[in-house]
């Protein structure tokens, strides 16, 4: 997971464009839009980070950085 690359999907895309481009690629189809990663699941974790920063951005009317400290929080809080 690489920060710059899910703010980048933040800043240049609609919630709608990303989860379509996250559906695209669970279904092992090419996005229509770029989504940079190394490999399909690291692209999966971009677009999926994305949906979430951006839904939390709307929900809870936050800027990136407080999204992005959720969102970490949350992963790091599944993998423990």
């Amino acid at each position: 997971m690489k920060i710059p690359v899910i703010k980048q999907l933040v800043e240049s895309y609609s919630k709608e464009e990303l989860v379509e481009a996250e559906a695209a690629i669970a279904e092992e189809k090419a996005p229509k839009i770029d989504i940079p990663g190394d490999d399909e699941g690291e692209q999966l974790t971009h677009a999926y980070a994305a949906v979430q920063i951006k839904k939390s951005m709307e929900v809870n009317n936050v800027d990136f950085k407080t999204a992005l400290r959720e969102y970490t929080g949350r992963v790091r809080n599944s993998i423990s």
